[in-house]
């Protein structure tokens, strides 16, 4: 009974990861008709930085997604220390963590730098664009940046069920 929910439930997840690459598909281009707009209004320059920008945008959110994910692991994985567990482990676990948290906060750094450009794209936009296209640029970068959320995150929770049912089945007699 139990691995047939478990199996419901990854197939509901797949589904619903589909549907999430569907919308970033869209978004994409969505994405292609506003650089097309951007490039034809604004000076080489301007361009490349919103190009340079929108780039970015992916690389620091994945990058800080993936890296917080990694994290949690981690955590999960200290949370589970007992008094069996080996002082080696202990050592590296607390050795990644700290690791990894470093890398988050760089992370974290890098993503105020980006929002910092962001501004500046914005402003570079204004010039250009009317206040319809400059609204629909801004909501561009937040469907954007949601869609990599909700992507990673069904993810996350995909390969997690996926590890569940794989030791429920190889416990089963």
């Amino acid at each position: 009974e139990l691995v047939g929910s478990l199996r419901a439930r990854l197939q509901s997840l797949w589904e619903e990861r589909e549907l999430v690459l569907q919308e970033s598909r869209d978004c994409a281009a969505w994405g292609q008709g506003l650089e097309a707009t951007v490039r034809e209004l604004c000076k080489p320059n301007e361009f490349e930085r919103y190009l340079m920008f929108i780039g970015d945008l992916e690389k620091v959110v994945s990058l800080l997604l993936c890296l917080s994910s990694r994290l949690a692991r981690v955590q999960n994985a200290m949370s589970r220390i007992d008094g069996n567990t080996d002082a080696e482990e202990k050592h590296s676990l607390s050795e990644r963590h700290k690791l990894l948290s470093r890398q988050r906060e760089d992370a974290k750094d890098l993503k105020e730098n980006l929002d910092r450009r962001e501004r500046v794209v914005s402003g570079i936009l204004a010039k250009y664009l009317t206040e319809q296209q400059l609204q629909e640029y801004r909501h561009f970068v937040q469907v954007k940046t949601s869609l990599l959320i909700e992507q990673k995150d069904l993810e996350e929770q995909i390969k997690f069920l996926e590890e569940q049912l794989e030791t429920l089945e190889q416990s089963l007699p």
